[in-house]
């Protein structure tokens, strides 16, 4: 499907579930579509989890299980190979093609996801920022950290002032990115292109339960997946012997699981270790979705009033456009 196809169904709804990790978007989602099933309407739930996209990592991401997959339609679910990345901008082109698709047949796309960036991408575009010149990738790639974050004072200051000295993945893009194209990464973001913002009807809603409860959800949730499956799923990545910078071998619980099996930590160290990177990616989503999605977005504590909010909304239900 091509990106003018979309254009087709402009004005289609579309329902946004986002939230930090562990604070119940999954379940929220097949609540919605069991209501709006109830409505006549059929929902589709379209993942927005960076995570959930890798076929490998379905007990480690906390994927849907064959319960949940038989009581809605869900897409982009173990949809890519460990073998591959999938950028922000690989995973909105298939978002806008089963939200499109889901208009077509008359369904209600329900986003769900905690990605800040996914969901940035689909809404309001990507910068089209062309391909890097092989040798300043390299060159850039062979620098220290510490060395490129100090090029990055005068070459590109916004970005040497947002980015955590440490970050080397993200120092590394904004410095190849000035060097190959003479621009920065902050002009190329205000030439966004793609977005769908302005082609659908969004109903959001943004989970934000209470920190203490989502951190012991976080801790319990992570145990839990020691013990249902998540080993096996670490062995057979590490069978692979694949890139260990891909993003399905830095997903949390990989590199804490595959180094108890090798023997560097104890079971409760890598339990340990496991849950404070949980604790610490839901701090960071929690920020980001506090802060950075647009002010009249809701922002609820609990999922019962996340469903209200989007079983009253008469775009989703009935169809209905927004006044």
């Amino acid at each position: 499907m091509s990106t003018n196809e979309f254009s087709d169904t402009a004005g289609g709804p579309l329902a946004l579930i986002a939230g930090p990790t562990a604070s119940g978007k999954s379940a929220l989602a097949l609540d919605l579509a069991d209501s709006l099933a109830k409505a006549g309407r059929r929902g589709v739930i379209v993942n927005a989890d960076s995570a959930q996209v890798y076929a490998d990592l379905r007990v480690l991401s906390a994927r849907p299980d064959d319960a949940d997959l038989s009581r809605a339609e869900h897409r982009l679910f173990g949809a890519w190979d460990g073998s591959q990345t999938c950028s922000a901008a690989d995973w909105a082109v298939r978002a806008r093609q089963e939200i499109a698709q889901s208009h077509a047949a008359g369904a209600v796309p329900i986003l769900v996801g905690g990605t800040g960036l996914y969901i940035r991408t689909l809404l309001d575009g990507i910068a089209p920022i062309p391909a890097i010149t092989p040798h300043v990738r390299d060159a850039v790639r062979a620098l220290p950290t510490e060395e490129a974050h100090a090029a990055l004072s005068h070459e590109d200051p916004a970005s040497h002032a947002r980015l955590d000295p440490g970050d080397r993945q993200r120092i590394a893009r904004a410095l190849e990115v000035v060097r190959s194209t003479g621009l920065t990464l902050g002009n190329w973001q205000e030439r966004r292109e793609g977005g769908i913002a302005d082609k659908v009807n969004l109903a959001p809603v943004i989970l934000l339960p209470e920190r203490e409860w989502l951190y012991a959800r976080c801790d319990a949730r992570f145990e839990a997946m020691l013990d249902s499956g998540a080993v096996a799923e670490v062995e057979a990545l590490l069978a692979r012997e694949l890139d260990p910078d891909l993003p399905v071998m830095r997903a949390i619980g990989v590199r804490e699981i595959a180094a108890w099996l090798g023997g560097e930590i104890s079971r409760d160290e890598a339990v340990a270790k496991g849950q404070q990177a949980t604790r610490n990616y839901a701090k960071r989503q929690y920020t980001w979705l506090r802060h950075q999605p647009p002010e009249n977005w809701p922002r609820v504590a609990t999922a019962e009033e996340a469903l209200a909010l989007l079983v009253a909304d008469a775009r989703l239900v009935r169809g209905e456009e927004s006044q």
